[in-house]
């Protein structure tokens, strides 16, 4: 004899792992950033853990109504295919039900989304995500019996909490890929590089340069800020350094009092930067190399 299912219970479950599956969605998104460049103005984390801590209710509120929309209704056809087929395969049966209402549910989130002149594509991707996050919640919710809630809190913390530090081990010793700037040299610096004003430098194979309305920024200024632009002709210079952090370019113009440039990016879309702001802000005023293809 079945126990009695409480559907305030898989409610409840469902809304946790809803938050759960959030959090864990954090860590992993921290983790990534760790292997990508940095941005040109680097992100305020004292301002991001509070707006996170500040949209924890919001993501509890959205957690309960989706699943008060889907979860409870795929839970409950769940049940009723097992009472209606009453054997083994009708627990298999019930697997359905998550993508059934997601397939009830579908029509009008495309009508909705048509409405507000949103892509279609995207939004099917969008719910396709949903579906399989609010399925977990549901397949999770479907078991009966006392404990539920605190396994289902026990080892999600565990998971998430997992997940970060594998993720912070992984990155200090080398498994997950940790960003480190290109290994560029002369080669790569011919050609032409520009920043987000359409300003150039452009670098030839003898070592001349030439720029045009390239930024030459003072202590305290933003990226973005205008700065005085800089144009004329000079020499450059590689310098490899002792490893990848400290490989420089050197560009001397007598109209231009920039530092060494600072090499970042990626290897197929490398950057040279110059720091701007305070010191140790870690703003950063960039140049692109522009593509070969035409």
């Amino acid at each position: 004899m079945h126990q009695k299912r409480s559907y305030g219970r898989v409610l409840v479950v469902s809304t946790l792992v809803g938050c759960l599956e959030v959090a864990l969605t954090a860590v992993v998104v921290l983790l990534y950033v760790q292997t990508q460049p940095p941005p040109d103005t680097p992100p305020d984390w004292a301002a991001i853990a509070g707006s996170l801590v500040a949209l924890t209710p919001l993501v509890g509120l959205v957690s309960f109504l989706l699943s008060l929309v889907f979860v409870l209704p795929a839970v409950a056809l769940a049940d009723l295919i097992v009472r209606g087929l009453r054997n083994r395969a009708a627990r298999w049966a019930a697997l359905a039900a998550p993508p059934v209402v997601a397939a009830l549910l579908a029509p009008p989130v495309l009508i909705f989304a048509t409405y507000n002149d949103t892509e279609t594509g995207s939004t099917l991707l969008f719910w396709a995500s949903a579906t399989a996050s609010l399925s977990l919640g549901a397949l999770i919710a479907l078991p009966r019996g006392e404990g539920l809630l605190r396994r289902v809190a026990l080892w999600g913390a565990a998971v998430v909490a997992g997940t970060a530090v594998s993720g912070a081990l992984g990155l200090a010793v080398g498994l997950l890929p940790a960003y480190e700037p290109p290994r560029i040299g002369p080669e790569t610096m011919t050609g032409t590089w520009t920043d987000h004003t359409s300003g150039t430098l452009v670098f030839a194979a003898d070592g001349r340069v030439e720029a045009s309305g390239v930024g030459v920024h003072r202590p305290g200024d933003h990226p973005d800020d205008p700065s005085r632009r800089c144009s004329g002709s000079g020499t450059w210079a590689y310098e490899p350094g002792r490893d990848v952090w400290s490989q420089e370019v050197r560009v001397e113009i007598p109209e231009c009092p920039w530092q060494a440039w600072g090499v970042d990016g990626t290897g197929q879309e490398p950057r040279i930067s110059q720091a701007v702001g305070d010191p140790g802000s870690g703003q950063l005023y960039r140049l692109r190399k522009a593509s070969d293809r035409p």
